[in-house]
């Protein structure tokens, strides 16, 4: 009887196999990648480039090249008053808004992370102006403003104050633009905070409760330094939006009155769409652009100290 002879199979893998099998991987990730990444260019990187190329021109109406003027849109821009006023008024608004939104928020998340019956109904309630759009939110608080017969100036009538011109006077037009952002901001940020304060271990509770510590010292030493990394995330992702801010002050002024509430974004929009200055235009936008990017970059290198990772 013949025996059929096994040859041994080699284990080993020719290199040239290797190598196809990793191009092929990576021509595979690169091809899932691909959608994203057009995106990016066609929405992201060419308008960046463009605004760059533009701000180093003068440009007609319809946008084409006039003629080259170099760094002279920037250093107009620093001369412009105008200009100076849109970074002040978009400084005092995100002082007003960022950490009023997020104390709010922060307390809100605090008093609701309770197991108690119906707590859930106040979770939904704090979290609704997340699902509310900035154009219905603006016509609601303009109601709420209107200075014959809004609800504001109703209550203040019954304690005998006289009506206030919430939108149309210079001195209460930015801070009403911003109570408006920050009843806006609430919804995001509290259902963030709450996410954040769900994470953190019950047994660090239990654990500070058996070293005597009270609610105080609770929140002090267990609740801020273990919810810090979702707090900085908040105030990152606030700052950007308050100097991004645009639909509520485009619908309730229009950067008016005398400009109180020309915030940068609005003063690019008029330079840009309704003087038809392209050029000036595009030198604001990417002025913003590095302001923004200077500041997180600010942000992550001094508070970023001071968050604790687990």
């Amino acid at each position: 009887m013949n025996k059929t002879e096994i040859k041994p199979v080699s284990l080993t893998t020719h290199p040239e196999t290797n190598t196809l099998w990793k191009w092929k991987e990576q021509a595979t990730g690169y091809l899932f990648l691909a959608p994203s990444i057009l995106l990016f260019v066609i929405f992201l990187f060419y308008p960046l480039v463009k605004s760059l190329y533009l701000s180093f021109f003068l440009t007609d109406p319809q946008g084409n090249i006039a003629r080259f003027v170099g760094i002279e849109n920037y250093v107009k821009l620093f001369a412009s008053s105008g200009f100076l006023n849109s970074i002040g008024v978009t400084g005092l608004f995100t002082l007003y808004t960022v950490p009023t939104s997020i104390i709010l928020a922060l307390i809100m998340a605090v008093l609701t992370h309770q197991k108690i019956k119906g707590i859930r109904l106040f979770q939904f309630t704090f979290s609704l102006p997340l699902a509310i759009s900035v154009g219905t939110a603006s016509v609601i608080w303009m109601l709420l403003f209107h200075p014959s017969s809004g609800m504001f100036n109703y209550f203040l009538n019954l304690i005998g104050v006289g009506p206030i011109f919430w939108l149309s006077d210079p001195n209460w037009a930015l801070f009403s633009i911003s109570l408006m952002t920050v009843w806006m901001n609430i919804g995001f940020l509290y259902i963030v905070l709450l996410s954040g304060l769900q994470g953190i271990p019950d047994h660090l509770y239990e654990s500070a409760k058996l070293d005597g510590a009270g609610v105080w010292n609770q929140f002090r030493h267990v609740t801020v330094p273990m919810l810090s990394p979702t707090i900085f995330f908040a105030v990152i992702v606030s700052i950007i939006g308050a100097f991004q801010a645009f639909g509520q002050i485009h619908i309730m002024t229009q950067g008016g009155p005398v400009d109180r509430t020309n915030v940068m974004v609005y003063d690019l929009y008029r330079e840009a769409f309704i003087h038809f200055q392209f050029g000036t235009g595009s030198a604001r936008a990417l002025v913003l652009f590095v302001i923004i990017l200077l500041l997180t970059l600010v942000q992550f290198k001094l508070a970023e100290k001071k968050v604790h990772y687990q």
